[in-house]
Order: C-alpha cells, then sequence, then structure tokens
C-alpha cells in the first residue's frame, strides 16, 4: 500500500487473483500491455509492469481496484486489508487502493544442506534468508510454504539431536567503550539508512542494468566506508549495527546480481532481457574474498 504512515504493509496479491484490476491514475488499466494474463501474470511480470509505468508517468504509485465485486464478498475474503485500508482511509469496497510494487525479491542466500545447517556450527537458516534449492525462479507462497514445511522440521530434528552435546560459547570479553563516546549525529545514521535505501531501490530494484548496479556497488562500498568510521568513534546502537549489516547484504546482493548474466524470474537486467537457453538455470555462489576496492582502504583489516 501507498501509504506514508502504511510503512511495510502489503495487499495480499490474492486480491488480484479475486478480481482485482490494476489501474493508472487516469483509471485506465494496462496490466494487457505487457501480459495476455493480465493481472494474473506472475508477479515479477506484474511489478516490472507496474514500475514501467510509474516511471513512464512520474507516478508515485499506481491503484488496485477492487470496488466492481460486492462489498459483503471483499470483507469476507479480506478482513485484514480491508480493515487496514479503513485506518488509511480508503474503502476498497468504494474506491482503488494505491499501491506500489513491494520489495519482495529477496531469494536464497546463504548455503545450506538438507538440514538447514550451514558452514557455521550451530547456524542454522531456512526462509528467505536460505539457499535450499527450493525457491525456484520466483518466491511464491506454495514453494515458501513447501520449504518452511521441508527445512523446519529438518532442522529441528537436527537441533534437538545435537542439543546435548553442544558445547558453550567462550565467554566474551568485557566490551571496551572507553575510546568512545555518545555521537551527538544521529543524523549520520538515519541519513545513511534512507541513501542506502533509495539507491538499492533505484538501481538494483526491479528492474536492473550493468550501468546501474557499478554505481549502486560504488555508493555501497562509500557508505561501508562512512559507517566502519562512525562505529569506530561512537558508542554502538542498535541502529547502527542494523545500518552496518544492511550495507553488507547490500554489496552481496549488488556483486550477486553483477554475476548473472540473463534474466530469469525476478531477477531482471536490461542488459540480459533473455534467460540463457543455452544453459539450465545455474546457481549464483559467491565465494568470501577481500575485494580489491576494500583491500585499498584503511579499515578493511579491521572489518
Amino acid at each position: 500500500m501507498y501509504h506514508p504512515h502504511a510503512k511495510s504493509f502489503l495487499i495480499t496479491e490474492a486480491v488480484r487473483g479475486e478480481g482485482g484490476l490494476l489501474k493508472l491514475p487516469n483509471g485506465e488499466r494496462f496490466m494487457h500491455k505487457f501480459d495476455a494474463r493480465a493481472e494474473l501474470a506472475p508477479r515479477d511480470i506484474v511489478a516490472r509492469a507496474i514500475d514501467h509505468e510509474m516511471k513512464r508517468l512520474g507516478a508515485e504509485c499506481v491503484y488496485l481496484d477492487i470496488s466492481h465485486k460486492p462489498a459483503e464478498f471483499i470483507k469476507e475474503h479480506f478482513p485484514t486489508v480491508y480493515a487496514r485500508c479503513l485506518e488509511f482511509g480508503y474503502d476498497m469496497t468504494q474506491q482503488p487502493i494505491p499501491v506500489v510494487p513491494a520489495a519482495h525479491y529477496t531469494c536464497g542466500g546463504v548455503m545450506t544442506d538438507l538440514h538447514g545447517h550451514t558452514d557455521i556450527d550451530c547456524l542454522y537458516a531456512i526462509g528467505e534468508t536460505a539457499h535450499t534449492g527450493l525457491h525456484g525462479a520466483n518466491r511464491m507462497a506454495s514453494n515458501s510454504l513447501l520449504e518452511c514445511l521441508v527445512f523446519g522440521q529438518a532442522a529441528g530434528q537436527d537441533i534437538i539431536a545435537k542439543l546435548n552435546n553442544v558445547a558453550l560459547p567462550p565467554a566474551l570479553p568485557a566490551w571496551d567503550e572507553s575510546r568512545v563516546t555518545d555521537s551527538d549525529e544521529e543524523v549520520v545514521v538515519s541519513h545513511n539508512w534512507d541513501e542506502l535505501r533509495r539507491f538499492m531501490w533505484d538501481y538494483v530494484g526491479i528492474v536492473r542494468s550493468n550501468k546501474r548496479l557499478e554505481r549502486a556497488l560504488r555508493r555501497a562500498l562509500l557508505l561501508q566506508h562512512e559507517i566502519h568510521e562512525y562505529y569506530s568513534n561512537f558508542r554502538v546502537t542498535n541502529d547502527l549495527i542494523e545500518l552496518r549489516n544492511l550495507v553488507q547484504v547490500a554489496e552481496l546482493i549488488i556483486r550477486s546480481a553483477q554475476s548473472r548474466k540473463e534474466s530469469r524470474g525476478l531477477h531482471y537486467t536490461l542488459d540480459y532481457p533473455d534467460a540463457d537457453a543455452s544453459h539450465p538455470p545455474q546457481d549464483t555462489v559467491l565465494t568470501p574474498t577481500l575485494p580489491e576496492e576494500r583491500r585499498s582502504m584503511a579499515w578493511a583489516g579491521n572489518h
């Protein structure tokens, strides 16, 4: 939902499945121009179409309209969405809802075995953060639920079997704050956070290109440098730790996107718009190394 106070409130894709129509600000439908299935096309196609129309028109959002359905049908099928939309001043039984594509494009990252175990002892990963092989080119409800059931049970059983044999970790030394102070410029953290969010959406979002990814990587490395400098001089806060983690994940996403020379499912690049028909789908695996860009920075050894 596009609303300044809605934050991450998601309008379920089931609204489209039950007959919801996507419309431009002038009320015109547009999905039929992009796919014969119109609003019933897969989410990656729908998201790219919305993104294309927003960029073409300079529009801040498009609209999802299911008001042509009976009011009781809408309330019965979408009680939560209906109630939340009312809170923001929209009655979906009477009017369209302003929407933008959600950033629901993280799909497979940390390599695991069949028990959800990573290469770090006692660390497990399932869900969108994991690379289990069950995601497919789009992360849909069907394969998400399959993975949740299969790997959730497998990880749980593995944890129970090993629980009594796991040694407690050694005690960490006391945190030394003698050389840092409380920051008098918290705006630095919030500004970097906003900058990271904006350039990742603009350059590494629904539609990518080599040039956009290069720009994004330069900005991510610069932000890493600024964040580390800040981290080294001021007392650690939850927001600062989260920002540092976010910019590291951003770099991984960018480098992974750069390594793919095709478009498939949720990964779409203007420079390679088609799937590589000469090869079956390949995993993109990043091997931890120290990139040249970082090696030249004085803070690299302490990162």
